[in-house]
């Protein structure tokens, strides 16, 4: 039995969202077969990790089961060094799903001019 690759195979999709819409779109992505990385902040990450109950260790699950099938990376937007990192995935990707204020993604160049 020959298994067919998933139709998002080989796409990259980076992931800026936080809470409910953003995450789950991500995660449809992942499942679809597409590579995500999900950007996090230093320290705290996903303010989603708490949300609970239910648990499983420390992680909530709600957390587990959106955030599945990503990779995370830690990343200060805020300083000149993380945004150099988030450049450098922005060129490395295929997609970008954000779900940042209007001001919030401005301040951070990633309005839609950018």
């Amino acid at each position: 039995m020959s298994l067919t690759p998933l139709p998002l195979t080989g796409i990259r999709v980076l992931d800026l969202s936080r809470v409910l819409a953003g995450p789950f779109c991500a995660q449809l992505l992942g499942d679809l077969g597409a590579e995500v990385i999900k950007v996090e902040r230093p320290g705290s990450g996903d303010d989603t990790r708490q949300w609970g109950p239910p648990f499983l260790g420390e992680l909530s699950a709600y957390f587990l089961s959106v955030n599945r099938n990503k990779r995370s990376a830690a990343i200060d937007l805020s300083r000149p060094e993380g945004r150099q990192v988030l450049d450098d995935l922005i060129r490395a990707s295929d997609a970008m799903v954000e779900n940042f204020r209007p001001a919030s993604a401005a301040r951070l160049g990633l309005d839609s001019e950018r």
